[in-house]
């Protein structure tokens, strides 16, 4: 908890926010090297496309699952 308290505000509140779980390391990790300090909107903005790219990844993951295509079969 020490870790994600010692984040800067706006990345706290985009954490609380966050459709995946992130460790504080993480999220800190890339709002830096989106430079944070200087632009939080920018560091922001990578967060996001980060987070959206995972999903993606995701998505095609268990679109492929076998239980996908059987759950889609009990909807009809």
């Amino acid at each position: 908890m020490q870790a994600y308290d010692a984040l800067p505000p706006q990345l706290r509140q985009w954490l609380a926010n966050a459709c995946l779980p992130w460790s504080p390391d993480s999220a800190f990790r890339i709002w830096r090297g989106a430079g944070g300090g200087a632009d939080p909107s920018a560091a922001l903005g990578r967060l996001e496309e980060v987070e959206q790219a995972m999903l993606r990844r995701d998505a095609k993951i268990w679109d492929a699952h076998p239980l996908a295509a059987r759950a889609g079969e009990n909807s009809a």
